[in-house]
């Protein structure tokens, strides 16, 4: 479910669906697109083109803002990315606590 990078950076990645993974360290805030102020984020994203989409052509359930500055459109909710995000920070404190031979 999630990966950190062997080059020391700990990029910490969860996946999204259809291949598609998400940087757990870039992410500012994660929300349902169904208010009108975050349609109109989206709506103004896709004209400055800061939009991501990787969704494979399914319903939005979720826009990750990122840290970079785009939006994110992702199609499980955020309740389940939130659950990715949980399992992957204890998978890592279980391996951080796991004893070294």
């Amino acid at each position: 479910m999630a990966t950190q990078s062997r080059n020391g950076t700990g990029t910490e990645l969860i996946h999204v669906g259809f291949g598609n993974f998400l940087a757990v360290n870039k992410v500012l805030a994660i929300v349902t697109p169904s208010s009108a102020p975050i349609q109109r984020m989206v709506r103004e994203g896709k004209k400055e083109k800061t939009i991501i989409d990787i969704t494979s052509g399914r319903r939005t359930k979720a826009a990750v803002f990122m840290d970079t500055g785009q939006i994110m459109l992702v199609a499980i909710t955020p309740e389940a990315l939130a659950g990715r995000v949980t399992a992957a920070r204890q998978g890592k404190v279980a391996q951080a606590q796991a004893p070294v031979d």
